[in-house]
Parts: C-alpha cells; sequence; structure tokens
C-alpha cells in the first residue's frame, strides 16, 4: 500500500518506502536503512502517544521481544519507546500469515503441518525460556516464511514475574485461541496457556476451523471452558497429540519439550506430500471439515441453557477482545510482510462486522430529492435515471449518474445537502456526471454531455463543503478520462493527443505528457506511478503501448509486448492481465470465459512474465481482490480462484442474477455484491458461504450500467440503476429502511 501525503517519510533513520497496514492503535510502514537492510516500522498513533498506561505497555512489548531471540521469532532491531510517536523496528520477513496461507490455499497437508508444529513449539520454547507468555498464539500472528514459520506480536505478552498492567477483569486474547485460564484468571497465566493456544492453532492449520469455533465471543468462552474440543478433522496420531495441549487444567497439557519429542515421532511423510483441500460450494471438500461442522451444529443445541453462567465471567472483560487487532485489519502486526486483511478467519464471526457510526440510520433516497443548497431541483435532462456512481470521503457520499447533476448526501442521515449545477447547456441533450473521487476538500467531477450525435466532455473541481464550482477543464470524451494518482488528478485532453497533471485544489497545471497518436488511453489502477494503456485505432496496427508516467515530471517510459487479455488491477507491483479462451469461443452468452492470467512487471518486461494457468475455466466478470480473483457470471454463480495459483477456492451459486462488482470488507472477511435491483448478498469470503441476502430495494430495473457498493464507517452504501440510494447496517441487514431526512 503506498504512502498517504500524511505518512511520514522517515522514522528513527528509517527511510519508510511502504504502508503494510494500519488500525486503531498504529500504523505499519515497511522501512529501509541507509545500508539497504528492510525492516517492519510500528508506529503509535498520536492520541495514544499520550497515554502513559499505553505507552507502558508498548515500551513492555519491545522489552519482551529484545527477551526472545530463535530461529522462529523476529527480533527487534531499533526502537524509541520515548519518542513523541513510540516506534519499533523488526526484522522485515517476508511471507503470508497463517491466516492468510490457510484462507488461499487451504488446510495444510501432513509435510507442512508437521514443519508448523515443531517450528512454533521451538519458538514458544525461546519465548519461554526468556521468562515471556505469549498469550494471543493465533494464525494472524504467525508468518509462513520460506524457511519456517515466524511468531511475531508480543503486543499483549508479558513477563512472567510482571503482572502489574493485567488488572481484574481485563481480558486478552483472541477467544478462538484462548486457554480457559485466560478467561477465568487473566493473571495466573503461565506458559501452559501458550500450549492450550498452540493445539488450537494446529487444529485450525488442519482442518481450516477452530476447536472451539462459535457465532459469537461467549460461546466460544463457553466451549472453550466446558466442551470438548471439535478435533473430527484431525488425522491421528495428530489428533491425540492436540488433545492433550487442550486439556481444560494447564497442569494436564505437555510440557514444550514433551510436545517436542511426540511430534518429531510423527511419521514423516511422503516426499510428494501436498495439500489436497479444494472449496467447492462454500465448504471445504475434506470430509474433516464437513464433520467438524455437523458436531458443532449438535453442540450448538445442547450448549444454549449454559451460556448465562460464561456470560457472567466473560462480562467484565470480553469487550477487550475487539481492541486486539487494534494494530490493522491488514497490519501485519509489526513485522512480516504483505499479508492477509483478514486477522483470523477463525474468529468470531460475530466481530465480522465493523459498528455503524453514532446516530447512523438506514435511509433511502434517490439522486433526484430536492437538495438544501445549490440547484434545489433535479435537472431536466433527455436521459434520466440509467445508472448512479458514488464514492465516499468522511461522512458524505458524493454521487453522479446519467441524467443527474453531482450530489452530496450525508452518510448519516441522508439527507441531501448540496446539488451542483453544470456550465454544459443539457436542454434537449444526454447528460452524465462521474464522480471521479475526492481530494483536498474538492469533488473531481467528470461531466459529458451529447447533442445531436456531438459529444462535449469536461473536468471540473467542486468544493466539497458547498459544491460551488472552483474550475474547469475540458477533456476528451468517451470513456474514463479523468483520474486520481498520488495528489494529482490526470486528465486525458480533448483530442486524446495529451494527458495533463493539475491540482485538484486549483486546477492548476503541473505538466502533460504525450499519448500515441491513433490510439485511444484509458488509465489502469496502479499503486505507485500511473499506468496508461494505449489501444491501436488505425487499422492494420496490432501493437497495444503501456505508458508509466512520473508523477513528478510527467516524463514517461514506454513498455510494448504486453500479454494478451485484459488488465484486470495490480498484485505486489504486477499487473495483472486475464485472458479468454485461444480458440474465438471466449464468451457464452454474455459472460467471458476466462483460462489463464499473466503477471507482468512493467520495468522487467516480458522477461519476467508469469503464467497462471487455471485450474479449470470460469465464466464472468473478474475482479482482482486481496490476491484473489473473483468471477461473478450472470446466472448468479461466484467463484474465487488463487491469483498464486490457478487453483478455485470455492464456487458458491446464489439465487441472484446479473450481479454488480463484488467488494471486500476491509478486515478481508466478508465479499459483498448487489444487483441492479438492489437485492444486497454478504458471502463468507474464505468458504463462500452466503451469510444473508435482502430483498431489493430499487423501483425499476435497468439493464444499462452496473450497480455500486461503497463501505463507509461500518456501513455499506448502495447506489442502483434507477439512481435510488441507500444504506445497510451489515450486521443488522434486515432493518426497514426509513426515508432520508429532508432539507430544512
Amino acid at each position: 500500500m503506498a504512502l498517504s501525503k500524511d505518512d511520514p517519510r522517515s522514522i528513527g533513520g528509517y527511510k519508510l518506502v511502504d504502508r503494510l497496514g494500519s488500525g486503531g492503535m498504529g500504523v505499519v510502514y515497511l522501512g529501509r536503512s541507509r545500508s539497504g537492510r528492510e525492516v517492519a516500522v510500528k508506529v503509535v498513533h498520536a492520541q495514544y502517544a499520550e497515554d502513559q498506561v499505553f505507552r507502558t505497555r508498548f515500551r513492555r512489548e519491545i522489552t519482551a521481544v529484545r527477551r526472545v531471540s530463535g530461529a522462529f521469532t523476529a527480533p527487534v532491531i531499533d526502537a524509541d519507546p520515548e519518542a513523541a510517536r513510540p516506534w519499533m523496528a523488526t526484522q522485515y520477513v517476508p511471507g503470508p500469515d497463517l491466516a492468510d496461507r490457510i484462507r488461499t490455499h487451504g488446510p495444510l497437508g501432513d509435510t507442512e503441518l508437521r514443519r508448523l508444529a515443531l517450528g512454533l513449539v521451538e519458538a514458544l520454547r525461546d519465548i519461554h525460556r526468556a521468562g515471556v507468555v505469549h498469550r494471543d498464539l493465533k494464525p494472524a500472528n504467525v508468518l509462513m516464511a520460506q524457511d519456517g514459520p515466524r511468531v511475531i506480536d508480543f503486543g499483549i505478552s508479558r513477563a512472567v514475574e510482571n503482572q502489574t498492567l493485567t488488572g481484574t477483569g481485563d481480558l486478552f486474547g483472541t477467544p478462538p485461541f484462548m486457554s480457559p485460564e485466560q478467561f477465568q484468571d487473566p493473571r495466573s497465566v503461565g506458559p501452559a496457556s501458550d500450549v492450550f493456544s498452540l493445539g488450537a492453532l494446529l487444529v485450525y492449520a488442519a482442518t481450516g476451523c477452530g476447536p472451539f469455533d462459535a457465532d459469537s465471543p461467549y460461546v466460544t468462552a463457553h466451549r472453550v471452558m466446558n466442551e470438548d474440543p471439535g478435533l473430527e478433522g484431525v488425522e491421528p496420531p495428530l489428533r491425540e497429540i492436540v488433545a492433550h495441549c487442550l486439556a481444560k487444567e494447564p497442569a494436564g497439557r505437555p510440557e514444550l519439550g514433551e510436545l517436542a519429542q511426540l511430534l518429531e515421532a510423527l511419521p514423516e511423510p511422503a516426499l510428494n506430500d501436498v495439500p489436497t483441500t479444494t472449496f467447492k460450494g462454500g465448504r471445504p471438500s475434506t470430509s474433516r471439515a464437513v464433520n467438524a461442522e455437523v458436531a458443532r451444529d449438535g453442540r450448538w443445541r445442547r450448549l444454549r441453557p449454559a451460556l448465562a453462567a460464561t456470560a457472567g465471567v466473560l462480562v467484565l472483560g470480553i469487550t477487550a477482545y475487539v481492541t486486539l487487532e487494534q494494530w490493522g485489519e491488514g497490519a501485519p502486526n509489526g513485522t512480516g510482510g504483505r499479508q492477509s486483511a483478514d486477522p483470523s478467519p477463525s474468529a468470531s464471526p460475530s466481530l465480522r462486522w465493523k459498528p455503524v457510526s453514532s446516530g447512523w440510520q438506514p435511509w433511502q433516497t434517490t439522486l433526484h430529492e430536492p437538495a438544501a443548497n445549490g440547484v434545489p431541483k433535479a435537472v431536466n435532462s433527455v436521459q434520466t435515471g440509467g445508472g448512479s456512481n458514488c464514492v465516499t470521503d468522511d461522512d458524505s457520499v458524493y454521487c453522479g449518474g446519467e441524467g443527474v447533476f453531482p450530489v452530496r448526501i450525508d452518510a448519516t442521515t441522508g439527507e441531501t445537502v448540496w446539488r451542483a449545477a453544470s456550465v454544459l447547456s443539457v436542454e434537449a441533450t444526454t447528460l452524465g456526471t462521474l464522480v471521479i473521487g475526492v481530494r483536498d476538500g474538492v469533488v473531481l467531477v467528470l461531466e459529458t454531455i451529447s447533442e445531436d450525435g456531438v459529444d462535449q466532455a469536461n473536468v471540473a473541481g467542486l468544493d466539497a463543503e458547498n459544491g460551488k464550482r472552483l474550475w474547469t477543464h475540458a477533456a476528451q470524451s468517451g470513456g474514463i478520462t479523468g483520474f486520481l494518482s498520488g495528489d494529482l488528478i490526470l486528465i486525458v485532453d480533448e483530442g486524446a493527443q495529451s494527458v495533463t497533471a493539475r491540482a485538484p485544489r486549483t486546477g492548476v497545471e503541473r505538466w502533460t505528457g504525450q499519448l500515441p497518436a491513433d490510439h485511444t488511453c484509458h488509465p489502469l489502477k496502479s499503486d505507485g506511478d500511473p499506468y496508461v494503456l494505449c489501444e491501436p485505432t488505425a487499422e492494420g496496427s496490432t501493437t497495444s503501448v503501456l505508458l508509466v508516467f512520473d508523477l513528478d515530471d510527467g516524463t514517461s517510459h514506454r513498455v510494448t509486448n504486453l500479454p494478451d487479455g485484459a488488465p484486470t488491477g495490480t498484485h505486489d507491483g504486477q499487473l495483472v492481465f486475464v485472458d479468454r479462451r485461444s480458440d474465438g469461443t471466449g464468451t457464452a452468452l454474455e459472460d467471458m470465459i476466462y483460462t489463464h492470467a499473466s503477471l507482468f512487471d512493467p520495468e522487467a518486461g516480458s522477461a519476467k512474465t508469469k503464467a497462471v494457468q487455471f485450474s479449470d475455466e470460469h465464466r464472468g466478470t473478474v475482479t482482482l481482490l486481496n490476491r484473489t480473483l473473483y468471477f461473478v457470471a450472470s446466472k448468479g454463480e461466484v467463484t474465487a480462484m488463487s491469483l498464486e495459483t490457478g487453483k478455485q477456492l470455492w464456487a458458491t451459486q446464489t439465487t441472484v442474477e446479473r450481479l454488480g462488482e463484488p467488494l471486500l470488507d476491509e478486515g478481508g472477511r466478508t465479499l459483498y455484491l448487489t444487483s441492479g435491483s438492489g437485492r444486497v448478498l454478504a458471502l463468507d469470503a474464505r468458504t463462500g458461504k452466503e451469510l444473508w441476502q435482502t430483498q431489493p430495494r430499487a423501483s425499476a430495473v435497468d439493464d444499462g450500467g452496473d450497480p455500486m457498493l461503497l463501505l463507509n464507517d461500518g456501513a455499506l452504501i448502495i447506489s442502483t440503476l434507477d439512481a435510488t440510494v441507500f444504506t445497510l447496517d451489515p450486521s443488522r441487514p434486515h432493518m426497514k429502511a426509513v426515508p432520508a431526512v429532508s432539507p430544512s
């Protein structure tokens, strides 16, 4: 993730080159020392730097990590807990965390599982020898490096002799991987607690499910303290070993030395042992996961009468669980590489939903409602209500569409705050407005009109506060000819022979770059310098050109010999092209049929292109989200495929046709989709299982364009094809809609 304009460029002498993740407590950056060594730099948010208790905990984390050394932990390189914003630099470990590894490829095979178990035992031995108890061993805190696992994040660990910062009622840990004593008496937690967590983690690694998974932290806690673990998917003899680790009483669990001997005695798998689990229909295809689910359903029916007693234990401190992922949904917990956005797929599903903002209500409105400021009524255009598009910024939603002027909607109440006027004549014309984005308090809008076959386009900057026009510049009509890159708005100029970079606030030109003649050019999303793909229009010309512009001065270099297919996004700095069948039968009705992908590095050219052959053909529109390709077919089937391996992760047949582009939540747990009618679905991003589905909201269904999904402060915002805009709480999707607040 590229650095934002508000991110520091260096900390403690380390140049910051990338943002690895962020959350409520701080930000984790990829840093580089003067010698070129890469480190992960954890920086505390300014508001917590003034909290002396928090600063003490951070100082203790640094001390804990410094006390631990070993092959399977990540050492502290440098730190300054007394800085204005405390920070810590640790070894940078490239590789996904265990949660991401399971989510992408399914449960581990025997070879990987044995290697993981022995590595974690050695890591815990090093940690305990230093007099430290980790207290939060979970999939998100285990990095899967090439040479073995690494245990990271000592944010809630403590020295055995130090109990002063753990008060009565404080709970620390992640419920699916916490020991019984962590719920009952956190101050009594010792090394045996980490052994219990290790047992739960190994069950998760072997099956994709935790041994105590439930739909709420309270139910999970009850199972941890009172029920036998669900081990149906774990093969013997490992099953007996993890059962020993999961003993309710600490004294009943094996010492780490004994545990190492038990694991070493496991039969060594054949060299060709590989994981065989695939995901179909929303569940792992291995029988062990299915059996585990059946067992859990039975336990749930027997469980309800006993929950009250457990709730009494938890009520004092369970809310502390919410803070444990605060280094970021997507943060690598301060150490590893670009890792999963999902802190732990086995975390309680009830915590997958981020709370909505205070005062939020489930409003519904249209883009034609009266506005409190600016143009009070909707435009009188030939084209009205044929689609809409929106972006969010802070507490507002900014929308455009076919036949409508740009509007600002209050994201909390649904009130139309303002409607902006156009400098283009819209009488007897077809009007379209596209909200490009928001920068520096300015809403950037592409306006187009068509009259008697003549098209005209402008890019305009509108004051986000009141909708007043700040500047306007002519643009090429047709397609997306204005796009944001870094702190600039780039506009394909009228005539399509150049692209001009302008300051969003003033519209002042920064530089102009040339585009090739006889080509149609459009921007591609990228994390760094902007890419512009130019495809030939002249007869006989077949060479596409990729232009890579330097944001500082507008200079560019051309890249040719591009892979076949359509660009779909970027992955680790590489452009991803997805291609259709080579026999010319790449369509089935309206669904494209895709067979392979290519990962292309514009700097290295075709010599470094990596081909990814799909294990099966996939139909539909394709979207790249968090290293996963999602194919959405017109008949409602949604398929997830690993970009790295080409293997299908899961496929789910929904009951909704003509779904739009999917949206992945910030934590990587939930995939949202919507149809042109405003029907919304939520799928578990790891398994494809449908979590809920709503009724349609649009007053009419239009075949043109695509519906749109956005997330804003925990709430979903949906814009439909008939210009209806509404919001819902993902944790309570069936709340009755209320009319938006009318202008006062």
